[in-house]
């Protein structure tokens, strides 16, 4: 029964919020508060909140403080240097625009951090595709996609897990796995290609001219883009991911229409007043200093992203007037991403507080065929695409891993393959209604969950397989 309840329950959720009858948080609360009502345990509801969000409430607080670090580093031009590199490569071309949007996400994955690949990612390609009206969707897709291969480096958390979990060098699942998640990294980039084609036959190859003049017409969400030119398109909630936050308080891209082309069209404000030139290497020294302190693991990342904020804040901006003004512009994605944690921690609460997760993985792991003992490893694999997207990273790697691995040891498969075959699913993982790291993504954005998960669920599957594949075809796994 508890088996029933539990997909019934994530089933339940994802129809609602992508047929848009409820938004994400109500429905991360109210969805798990009823079902935990009929497993008859609707007495613990509060012990079981409680306890998710004693879980989550580290994650909540990273992202806070790295939303407003980040933020800040945005402000005063940390990043612009980046920016415009990719701005220059994409031009006024959406094919161009969606390639950069998934090499810019694959580059900045490299901290081993979603919240700050999306941030990064989002603030920069946003007025791109606000301005030549670009489907949305597409760079969220693209964007968490690239960042999902990116997410299995041994710093990236899934392969730690999967070492930690089998007793294993991170090392040996990752190093092997290289032309495999090479594989999956160019699948996306193709796949960028082609959604980028189907942009540009939807738009046509503007100008930089006629991408400066003043928009009039609101901003275009287009959740069928990416199947071709009969999309649909509809008014995007709000006006832009804090773009006058992003940009400080200048005017994001072109901020006037007669602005030369090869300088108003900059994606974030040249000329914003917070930008802090003298202190640009300062800057770039913390941010280094701070992302190796988080691979090193010198202290707990919260506290890593609140001393960092405090730091950055301080130096950038000593006067008390204008420290407000930096921390009110970037509070609206605080509060929207936190809230969104905290909602999250309920429906993870009751999902393993009443034990469905429990059941739900007792019974998956039961009816694999005894048949397919010699192939656990190609079994990890597939069964890690949808497990890793209705449960934390922590419950398949600490409770389904060592089940399959233990289960394919008995049939002469070496753990270290299972454990290779585990993080193939992390391109859909990153899009998951459990990662807090997506709702970073989509607030930014400006870009209901429900639509991201209706355009990306499908093509993130394809690229963990596509990365199954390759790991088989290289006998890898």
């Amino acid at each position: 029964m508890l088996t029933i309840l539990g997909f019934a329950m994530i089933a339940t959720f994802l129809v609602l919020i992508m047929l848009k009858k409820m938004s994400p948080i109500a429905a991360l609360v109210l969805v798990p508060a009823l079902f935990c009502v009929f497993v008859g345990k609707g007495a613990k509801l509060g012990d079981y909140v409680i306890d998710g969000v004693t879980n989550l409430a580290p994650t909540a607080a990273m992202l806070m403080f790295a939303i407003v670090y980040f933020g800040v580093m945005i402000d005063v031009g940390l990043f612009d240097p980046v920016v415009r590199g990719i701005l220059k490569f994409c031009k006024a071309d959406p094919l161009r625009i969606v390639v950069g949007t998934a090499v810019l996400a694959a580059i900045v994955s490299l901290d081993g951090d979603g919240s700050t690949t999306f941030m990064i990612t989002v603030s920069a390609m946003y007025p791109l595709y606000k301005r030549l009206k670009m489907s949305l969707v597409v760079m969220t897709g693209v964007a968490a996609m690239a960042n999902g291969v990116m997410n299995t480096l041994p710093w990236g958390g899934p392969t730690a897990r999967a070492a930690t979990a089998l007793k294993l060098d991170a090392g040996d699942i990752f190093v092997p796995m290289i032309p495999a998640l090479a594989t999956g990294l160019l699948f996306v980039l193709g796949l960028a290609y082609v959604l980028g084609r189907r942009e540009r036959g939807r738009l046509g190859v503007l100008t930089l001219d006629e991408v400066l003049v003043e928009e009039t017409e609101p901003e275009t969400v287009l959740v069928g883009a990416g199947a071709g030119s009969g999309a649909a398109a509809r008014p995007a909630a709000g006006s832009g991911p804090g773009a006058e936050a992003a940009a400080g308080s200048g005017s994001g891209v072109g901020a006037s229409g007669d602005a030369p082309a090869d300088e108003g069209f900059q994606g974030i404000d040249p000329d914003r007043p917070t930008l802090r030139p003298g202190l640009y290497w300062f800057n770039a020294l913390l941010t280094v200093v701070l992302l190796t302190a988080m691979i090193m693991e010198w202290l707990p990342i919260p506290v890593l992203f609140l001393l960092g904020a405090a730091l950055a804040l301080t130096v950038n901006f000593p006067h008390m007037p204008d420290q407000r003004a930096r921390v009110a512009a970037h509070a609206e994605n605080v509060l929207n991403v936190s809230g969104m944690v905290f909602a999250a921690a309920v429906f993870t609460g009751v999902l393993q507080g009443t034990g469905m997760v429990d059941h739900m993985a007792e019974w998956l792991v039961g009816n694999i065929p005894d048949g397919m003992g010699p192939h656990m490893a190609f079994v990890t694999g597939v069964l890690s695409i949808p497990l890793t997207y209705f449960m934390s990273n922590d419950g398949f790697y600490f409770g389904i891993l060592p089940v399959l691995a233990e289960a394919g040891q008995a049939h002469g498969v070496p753990a270290v393959e299972i454990a290779r075959a585990s993080i193939v699913g992390q391109p859909l993982h990153m899009s998951s209604p459990l990662v807090p790291a997506v709702y970073v993504l989509v607030g930014m954005a400006r870009v209901e969950f429900g639509d991201h998960t209706r355009f990306v669920v499908k093509w993130a599957a394809l690229t963990s397989l596509v990365v199954l594949g390759a790991g088989i075809l290289f006998g890898i796994i």
